[in-house]
């Protein structure tokens, strides 16, 4: 079905340019953070998540739009699923396609906001990371209704503005942040509402930044087991109707 658009990582894409410019010189950074301690803690507790509200199933097809690097690809791709993924920074991707080598992984660079897809093209649909950056994410979210199909899920991860994260984070926006001074933090209740359908909202990452190790497995349990809706990684799944 997506054939034809399986690899295109030629030239830029038009309309947010600025933002792919930007990403264009993260991609080592962004990597190189879920190597640290506490980046690999986070790491591993927002992939358990990920794959807990998408349930990736062999020979499923799943776009993963806003895929980055693949950090999270890898995961869906370690369940047997087929994923294209969309990105507008060209670096970005070219990284990912390194990471994904050998496996069902299809590269599109383009916009979440207008995705270069037919109606009903995938069986799930995920972003992670990546609405922040867009103003008006309630039509990206709608994209990514409109192109899975009747009967899939589609699940949306962001920053969550009721984080202590999030506040750190805004300082550092005001302060000049290269990527910080453009994230655009959401809380669960405005997340759920960007379709309207009823949802599962949960979050994790309750513990902070500079945190030991050992003591945030602690703080995350505690948060997870009170199913806090504070934690710094805010996700949605929403299931699209049988009947769409």
């Amino acid at each position: 079905v997506y054939k034809r658009q399986s690899l295109h990582l030629t030239g830029k894409t038009k309309g947010p340019s600025v933002m792919a410019e930007i990403f264009d010189e993260w991609p080592e950074r962004y990597d190189q953070w879920f190597r640290t301690p506490i980046g690999r803690l986070v790491k591993e507790y927002e992939s358990r998540l990920i794959l807990e509200m998408l349930r990736p199933g062999q020979g499923e097809r799943i776009l993963d739009a806003g895929c980055g690097t693949g950090v999270f690809t890898l995961d869906m791709l370690s369940e047997g699923a087929d994923i294209v993924g969309l990105e507008l920074s060209l670096p970005m991707l070219s990284r990912a396609r390194k990471k994904t080598d050998g496996h069902p992984f299809h590269l599109v660079q383009g916009d979440m906001r207008n995705l270069p897809f037919a109606d009903n093209t995938f069986d799930k649909s995920i972003s992670v990371t990546a609405i922040e950056f867009i103003k008006d994410a309630r039509r990206a979210v709608g994209e990514l209704f409109r192109v899975t199909e009747p009967g899939g899920c589609i699940v949306v991860a962001t920053l969550n503005s009721l984080s202590l994260w999030a506040t750190r984070r805004k300082v550092a926006g005001k302060m000049g942040h290269q990527i910080f001074k453009h994230v655009i933090f959401r809380s669960p209740d405005e997340l759920k509402r960007f379709l309207p359908l009823d949802g599962t909202i949960k979050t994790a990452i309750h513990f902070q930044k500079d945190d030991d190790p050992r003591q945030a497995k602690i703080i995350e349990k505690h948060g997870q087991s009170k199913n806090l809706n504070t934690g710094a990684f805010l996700i949605a799944r929403w299931e699209k109707p049988a009947d769409t």
